[in-house]
């Protein structure tokens, strides 16, 4: 799987990376990447994993554009209000980068899908607001092998996360929390998804090219407010209903 001319200008700054090369540049062009919510952390992720050079991306979202999404939807345009997100997010991404594929699921992730919706791909990332979609998503990723970069963002606060088998997700978070809160509810400030969204993508790349300590079993909590960040290590939940017996 060789470059173009086009793209050996386009990836030149990854391709002199000594962590990246040009062989962490064939992995990335090789991959298969599903973004779960093509929100506000969906979309940032999305820009700079297109920018990336990811081969194939899916797009799981069965929202349309509105205009309050745009605070913080990057992704997006004011011509875009009421269109599918998964729709108008493929065209912005190709004429980010037309090397790259974009596959628009407009689907709601749901216990009976999500393991069909992740099984074509190599990575997943979950960039959705509610605790019930991504208990579904880990499940998935737990039941096809699939490694989860997980983010979360509210009010001014974040964090980021890789789970890969156990621990997984839900040993971080065994139950929906019954204060769950969603960002439309409490609000969020825009600038925070691009944050959390870009090191997620940040996450997906070196966990694909293999370049450093990737946050696996892993979480980095941001605290915008303070500009403070501190990472913590999850273990394994040998009650968890889901990795527990894996």
């Amino acid at each position: 799987m060789g470059f173009s001319t086009e793209e050996v200008e386009r990836y030149a700054r990854h391709l002199v990376l000594r962590e990246i090369g040009g062989q962490g540049q064939q992995a990335l062009k090789a991959a298969r990447v599903l973004v779960v919510g093509a929100g506000g952390l969906g979309a940032p992720a999305s820009l700079y994993l297109a920018a990336a050079g990811v081969g194939t991306i899916g797009m799981v979202d069965a929202d349309t554009v509105s205009l309050s999404n745009l605070q913080r939807q990057v992704l997006y345009t004011e011509a875009d209000v009421g269109r599918e997100k998964v729709m108008a997010a493929a065209e912005r991404l190709l004429a980010l980068n037309p090397h790259v594929k974009i596959e628009a699921l407009p689907h709601h992730l749901t216990s009976e899908n999500a393991q069909a919706l992740v099984s074509g791909y190599d990575l997943v990332l979950d960039g959705t607001d509610d605790f019930a979609t991504r208990f579904c998503v880990n499940a998935a990723c737990v039941a096809k092998g699939k490694t989860l970069v997980t983010g979360a963002i509210g009010r001014w606060s974040g964090q980021v996360g890789i789970f890969s088998g156990r621990p997984c997700y839900q040993c971080l978070v065994p139950d929906i929390p019954p204060d769950a809160e969603t960002c439309s509810v409490v609000g969020v400030v825009g600038a925070l998804a691009g944050v959390i969204g870009s090191m997620m993508a940040l996450e997906t790349v070196k966990t694909i090219t293999r370049a450093g300590e990737p946050l696996r079993d892993r979480l980095l909590i941001y605290d915008a407010l303070s500009a403070t960040a501190r990472t913590v290590k999850v273990g394994a939940d040998p009650a968890c209903a889901v990795c527990g017996a894996a």
